[in-house]
């Protein structure tokens, strides 16, 4: 929570600043966690004019720190990125995303997923 995350779709958004997890089950007065795959509420601090301090939410779809999958393996991204939801079922608004997308992420999100050009 609190982070800023840059967005790798073509919605017009380039930066995002994260200030809730939905769904995020917690320890009391700790802040919540979003991993890939997680949807979340930001701000747009970066982006085309009349953008900036819109509220959105975003879906993470990769994340520099390593994570662990089902097979045993970890992996991890060269950087943070998310992907800006046109609605509550997962339709994103942009139509090109810049890079790979994480299969949890696609898998959850299957909107996601049609979009996607490499899903790692």
């Amino acid at each position: 929570m609190g982070a800023r995350i840059d967005v790798c779709d073509n919605s017009g958004a380039k930066r995002i600043k994260i200030f809730s997890v939905k769904g995020g089950k917690t320890v009391k007065r700790r802040y919540p966690a979003a991993s890939v795959g997680d949807l979340v509420n930001a701000s747009i601090i970066k982006g085309k004019p009349g953008m900036k301090k819109q509220v959105v939410q975003a879906v993470i779809v990769r994340q520099r720190r390593p994570y662990r999958r089902l097979t045993g393996e970890r992996i991890k991204f060269e950087d943070n990125a998310a992907v800006v939801l046109r609605d509550e079922k997962g339709a994103p608004k942009g139509t090109i995303f810049k890079g790979a997308i994480a299969k949890e992420a696609a898998d959850r999100w299957p909107e996601i997923a049609k979009v996607a050009s490499i899903v790692v």
